[in-house]
Formats: C-alpha cells, sequence, structure tokens
C-alpha cells in the first residue's frame, strides 16, 4: 500500500490517500476548502494514476469535510461515516461561519460505518475502530497488514483531540484511546488528522496525556 498526504485549507487538515498496486484508491478526510485545492488533488490523483474508489471520513468536523462535495461531483463517491456525527455534518456551515469560512451545505453520507466493521477496497482491507471523545463518531481505520492506523483527531504526535466542541467529552476521549488505540501493536504507525505522523509505542511513552 501507497500512502499519500496532502495538506489543505486553512484549518491544515491532513487528507490521505492510500493506493494498492493495481491504482485503487480511497482518500480519508477529503479537506479541500475551495475549487483551487480540489484541483490540487485531482492533478495529483491523475499524475499518479490512482482511481478513486472509496471516500471516508474520520469524523464529520468541518475540515475534514470540505470537499465532500466536490468529490461527490467529481467521482460520484460520496462519504462513508460514523452516524454519531451527523450532527457535525448537519451543523458543519455553522461551524464555518463561527471561524471565518464559508462553505456549502456537505451531501448527505453514501453509507455509515459501525465500529469493528471492516471495510475492503482492491487489494486494501482495512478495519474501523470507534473512538469518540472528540466527537460522538469519531472513527479510526486500522491497517494490520500495513501496520498504520489513521486516526483522525483522535490521538496526534505528542497531543489529544480537542473536546471542548460539541459532542465532545474528554474522560470519553482518553478512555477511547487507552481501551482502543493503545491495544495496537506499539510499531503501528499514526497517521493523524493534522500535523506529522508518530507511532502508538512512541505516544504511550512520551504522550503528556497519559505519563
Amino acid at each position: 500500500m501507497e500512502i499519500y498526504r496532502l495538506v489543505f485549507s486553512p484549518i491544515s487538515v491532513n487528507t490521505f490517500i492510500l493506493a494498492d498496486s493495481d491504482n485503487k484508491c480511497a482518500v480519508i478526510d477529503c479537506g479541500c476548502y475551495d475549487e483551487e485545492e480540489f484541483r490540487q488533488l485531482t492533478d495529483f490523483l491523475e499524475d499518479k494514476k490512482l482511481v478513486p474508489v472509496l471516500l471516508l471520513n474520520t469524523h464529520c468536523h468541518l475540515d475534514h469535510i470540505f470537499g465532500n462535495r466536490r468529490f461527490l461531483e467529481k467521482y460520484g463517491l460520496g462519504t462513508h461515516c460514523h452516524e454519531d456525527d451527523e450532527m457535525n455534518r448537519k451543523s458543519a456551515v455553522k461551524q464555518a461561519m463561527f471561524f471565518g469560512l464559508m462553505m456549502e451545505e456537505p451531501p448527505v453520507p453514501e453509507g455509515i460505518i459501525e465500529g469493528g466493521q471492516i471495510i475492503s477496497f482492491g487489494q486494501i482491507t482495512l478495519k474501523a475502530i470507534h473512538v469518540p471523545g472528540h466527537s460522538p463518531g469519531s472513527l479510526a481505520f486500522y491497517c494490520e497488514k500495513e501496520g498504520v492506523v489513521f486516526t483522525g483527531d483522535a490521538l496526534f504526535a505528542g497531543s489529544i483531540g480537542r473536546t471542548d466542541l460539541p459532542g465532545g467529552d474528554h474522560k470519553t476521549l482518553i478512555s477511547s484511546i487507552t481501551g482502543k488505540l493503545f491495544t495496537l501493536p506499539e510499531n503501528t504507525v499514526v497517521y493523524p488528522g493534522h500535523y506529522g505522523s508518530t507511532t502508538i509505542g512512541e505516544e504511550i511513552k512520551t504522550n503528556p496525556y497519559f505519563v
């Protein structure tokens, strides 16, 4: 599996592209804020000769779903996410205004993902892990074969997601991380929704919220 990271929007969200050897790919958190940023994504996919077959969201805060409507219009692919984040999707336009940003109403998800669900596309298999706390429907996507996990805004290098937004809960987030992410092998590489990568072992040992 090839993993590519592009950073979009004024909030600097990581958009990940997961590609198999047949050039089929999934996009996690299409954060393209405007048409120019979306063109950067489509140009990248075309340059790499990648064919999108799946769109996933770790959660539905505005910065992680900015590009969902354009992605649907371009590729005919709606997102798949957890149903408990529907309130964030529906309030995304108001959230954007709060941050001084503009966005169109995000489209209704194409599919719902539950914790523990197996997601396969091409030659790649992911397991969805429900990690509420940053938002009620936060998901992480774990690829055991490759030893990687995409944690959205639950876990960062040296930090955790904020819990002061609607639906956030600090105690729940700590429980989600310790019970569902820190149980993964310590050499698992963590790809978060913002900033750079880390490993599960590094966060167990050094993350100030847990040591």
